[in-house]
């Protein structure tokens, strides 16, 4: 996994999108299923749907795919993780050790940085 991170916020129980793009060397497909951040009280696994009438909106979903041998970017334009009710302001600079569990490759520790996006 790399460039993992969110944007800093001063406001206590925001929800903010995280950005992070999935490495994955396997072979194979596989699929976020869950995240958790110390910073955050819930995760949700989101999409955005441009179509129909009106501005985009947000829709939870199962699972994210992750594709074979390659990267997967979640962004907040489409599918992606946003952490709910933070427990604490978060400052540009600070990091925090997060965990993915994914549905083939299990659970791993993921760094995620405070900083502004680009």
């Amino acid at each position: 996994m790399v460039h993992a991170f969110v944007a800093p916020t001063e406001k206590v129980g925001s929800d903010i999108p995280l950005h992070l793009t999935v490495m994955n060397r396997a072979a194979e497909a596989d699929a976020l299923v869950r995240f958790r951040c110390p910073f955050a009280n819930f995760s949700e696994r989101v999409t955005v749907d441009k179509g129909g009438e009106g501005p985009p909106s947000k829709r939870p979903v199962q699972t994210i795919a992750v594709k074979a041998a390659g990267e997967t970017a979640l962004t907040p334009e489409g599918m992606h993780v946003m952490l709910l009710q933070t427990r604490q302001p978060l400052v540009a600079g600070e990091r925090f050790s997060c965990s993915a569990s994914f549905r083939k490759a299990g659970a791993m520790e993921v760094p995620v940085e405070v900083r502004a996006a680009n």
